[in-house]
């Protein structure tokens, strides 16, 4: 490896800039003339719009455009990555708090502030469903109409869709049990005996019977990605097409959507995606690029509308959920069946909402073997903004629900937690999904490394709990990257990517691998990306791809202009061609060896000149498969915590936090220790205190940095400690895997487990805010549970 090439812990580029505010982000960005735009929404969920009045609006000094759906060309245009069920602008009725209405443009904010202010909207109020139980109800009003589906099974209720999974029998399996009592498990020496105000749920258990059964049902709660760049986008005509600058996760999808809406050709429509302010699946897919680009055609002015932090809280969120999971296990300890049920709360429209619920659930079970499954899960719509892709892409929620059902099992059986997860799991090259990828890395060794790291099993001292959880998710199913690399004549490299770089790291990765390969110092690369009339097609950036797909891409690119240097080795040297190995930047010669750049400059001689390289990354799609494709990669981590818990308040402290996931390669450790330990701090959120407050109108009354609480420094883990498994058998580049969401995925059931380890206190209910802790606590009242990773 070079100083400079893979395996270097260089510094994130950018990384830098992001933290001291220099970074420009898309409003920093100079686009003259350009008029700022406004939204006009209601102060409710859903309701009825009657009428709306632009005079007044239209009257303030530097209005330029008030827009509303009659301005819009008829029918009002839809748009969605799975579903074409999302208006530019709200069509008669309103479906979420935060829906637009209309939106102005005008010289200043100022101006557009006041004319929003001014717009009149006559409406009626509707009643409104913001719950998985109203949204099911009999009767319940509709969410959205039929025919926004036809053909669709589901059409007419408010299931967006059903999916199913299995594999086995697991009604034969659940027929072992049958006839026996659901009964008070018998505690292990030292455990809490569960009251009768436990959460409901039942384990069924009889002395001699074959299979244990534990059946409970968990809750995820609906919280937001919070990136430090809200959503923002603008809009500027061309000569014969348009221009748009968004914070996209996936420039090329925006542009076909446009595209398709405007009636123009790809070539027409240029989509400039600067590196965004962080993204986490929120802005993968358009938002209101498509009216911001409607105003700019109707105004003949560039439009910019940037949203509130308030505002990108109504537009992106992920998916509540609550799943019930029936675990049947073996006297033993090995699983016998998983029966999952999980309805995810995904809001008003579909977005990719239907996608997450079914990869996200398809893997439900674990990285376990489970001989006999059942998982039907669900996209509930609601009068709720729209739920949208989120690291983790859905797997965070059943892994929630089935993680701390694996504890409960573990209890009920008096096996140490650790233990029946070592039985089950799956082991390198065993196919524990049927039609899908097998164990891709030696798992074992990840859960022992956090388990060894935490102490498991080590006397703890009193009032102190220990967890741990094992999570895991399929990476990408299905992907096309292209790149293009340029050797320049001094030997320095040009690499093309459309990948976005959100945060996680891509130009660094990218340029590490050009480095590596032509041997250029790593501060001779220059990536480019971000814009759809620069770089080559890129399908997305999300499910930890960029480094295995586009770096791939990146790979096979620098390979390709190595393999024109050995050619001109080859003619330089008199040397048959096949006897010339080029790596790190050198031609080894039968003979001798040569620094790539002094074959380049005599190859390319007086004219000077180039050589250029192209890369293509392809992952097709499996017809028959139910996701569309079998996963390239699994992320896979176990997160081991120890814990502490305040009596009097129910505050939890964690006191150590240990995150471990299998890498293959870590093409650059700083950028996957950091994206690791900032994977786990996000999954605190969720964990200890993120959550929306709606109010009987379907208002979110916490919207905003002040009244919706994420981690910060005063709540991290007193240690932190972030470490990897690397067995260099990935499918990226030097045997490298995605990793960027694996350690979000687990951390609620570790902490869980830890709490109830220190506590006895059961809490199926996300997040674990100190009030739900207090209470469980004082409802579970009694001695601590033994055999959760230490002894008291």
């Amino acid at each position: 490896m070079t100083r400079d090439g893979v395996g270097a812990a260089a510094p994130r580029g950018g990384g830098r800039e992001r933290v001291t505010g220099r970074q420009p982000y898309l409003a920093d960005i100079p686009i003259p003339d350009a008029l700022h735009a406004k939204l006009v929404t209601l102060d409710c969920a859903r309701a009825r719009i009657v009428s709306i009045d632009t005079s007044e609006a239209c009257r303030v000094r530097g209005i330029r455009l008030v827009m509303t759906a009659a301005d819009l060309p008829q029918p009002v245009p839809r748009f969605g990555p799975q579903f074409q069920d999302r208006p530019v602008l709200a069509v008669g009725e309103t479906k979420y708090h935060g829906e637009p209405v209309a939106a102005v443009a005008a010289e200043t904010r100022e101006a557009a502030e006041e004319a929003v202010r001014l717009v009149r909207v006559e409406y009626e109020e509707l009643p409104a469903l913001f719950t998985i139980d109203a949204a099911l109800a009999p009767g319940a009003p509709l969410v959205q109409e039929p025919a926004l589906r036809p053909g669709d099974p589901c059409a007419g209720t408010n299931v967006l869709r059903e999916h199913r999974f299995g594999w086995g029998d697991v009604d034969a399996a659940s027929d072992r049990t049958r006839g026996f009592e659901a009964a008070e498990p018998r505690p292990a020496a030292g455990q809490a005996r569960p009251t009768g105000d436990e959460p409901a749920g039942t384990a069924a258990r009889e002395p001699g019977a074959p299979i244990v059964v534990v059946d409970h049902a968990y809750t995820f709660p609906m919280v937001t990605q919070f990136a430090i760049e809200p959503h923002a986008f603008a809009a500027a005509a061309d000569e014969d097409g348009i221009t748009v600058w968004s914070t996209i996760q996936h420039p090329y999808w925006l542009q076909r959507v446009l595209a398709k809406m405007l009636g123009l050709p790809l070539s027409k429509v240029r989509v400039v995606a600067p590196d965004p302010g962080g993204g986490f699946g929120g802005k993968q897919h358009p938002k209101y690029e498509p009216l911001v680009a409607l105003m700019a055609l109707r105004a003949g002015r560039p439009v910019r509308l940037v949203l509130t932090l308030e505002e990108t809280f109504q537009a992106v969120r992920r998916a509540a959920a609550r799943v019930r999971v029936r675990t049947g296990v073996h006297r033993d300890g090995t699983f016998a069946f998983q029966d999952i049920a999980a309805d995810y709360l995904v809001g008003a429209y579909a977005d990719i909402a239907d996608r997450v619920v079914s990869k996200g659930s398809y893997p439900a079970c674990g990285p376990y073997r489970v001989p006999a499954a059942r998982i039907v899960a669900r996209g509930i719509l609601s009068h709720t903004p729209p739920s949208t892709a989120f690291r983790g892409f859905g797997n965070p929620q059943v892994n929630w629900a089935v993680e701390s059902n694996i504890d409960e099992a573990a209890r009920l059986l008096g096996i140490d937690p650790l233990e029946i997860r070592l039985r089950n799991l799956a082991r390198k090259g065993e196919a524990f999904i049927p039609l899908d990828t097998p164990a891709d890395g030696a798992w074992e060794q990840t859960v022992r490394k956090a388990a060894d790291t935490i102490g498991w099993g080590a006397p703890l001292p009193k009032g102190h709990g220990r967890g741990l959880a094992i999570g895991i998710k399929s990476g990408p199913t299905t992907g096309l990257s292209y790149s293009t690399v340029r050797l320049l004549a001094d030997g320095s490299v040009v690499v093309y990517a459309g990948t976005s770089d959100m945060g996680q790291g891509a130009r660094t990765i990218f340029a590490q691998i050009a480095a590596e390969e032509l041997g250029a110092p790593l501060d001779w690369v220059t990536v480019v990306m971000g814009d759809t009339r620069l770089v080559p097609y890129d399908a997305q950036t999300s499910a930890s791809r960029s480094s295995v797909l586009m770096g791939t891409a990146v790979l096979r690119a620098c390979r390709d202009v190595q393999s024109k240097i050995r050619s001109m080795a080859a003619r330089l040297e008199d040397v048959p061609e096949g006897a010339i190995v080029v790596e790190h930047g050198t031609l080894r010669l039968p003979d001798r060896e040569l620094p790539i750049l002094d074959v380049l400059k005599r190859g390319l001689g007086r004219l000077g000149g180039e050589v250029i390289g192209n890369g293509e990354m392809r992952k097709e799609d499996e017809p028959g498969h139910p996701l569309g494709g079998s996963a390239a990669f699994w992320e896979f981590n176990c997160t081991a915590v120890e814990a502490t818990v305040d009596e009097e308040t129910g505050d939890v402290t964690l006191l150590r936090h240990v995150t471990v996931s299998d890498v293959g390669r870590a093409v650059n450790p700083l950028q996957v220790r950091a994206q690791d330990e900032g994977a786990a701090v996000m999954g605190l959120g969720h964990t200890l205190m993120e959550t929306y407050i709606f109010d009987e109108g379907g208002r979110i009354r916490n919207l905003g940095a002040i009244d919706y609480r994420i981690p910060t420094s005063m709540d991290l883990p007193l240690e932190l400690e972030s470490a990897t498994v690397e067995n260099g058998d990935g499918p990226g580049p030097y045997g490298a895997k995605g990793m960027s969401e694996g350690a979000l995925l687990c951390v609620a059931p570790a902490v869980a487990a830890a709490v109830r380890d220190a506590t006895g206190a059961v809490i199926r209910e996300l997040p674990l805010s100190p009030e739900r802790v207090w209470r469980a606590m004082r409802r579970d009242a009694g001695p601590k549970a033994a055999g959760g990773g230490g002894t008291a």
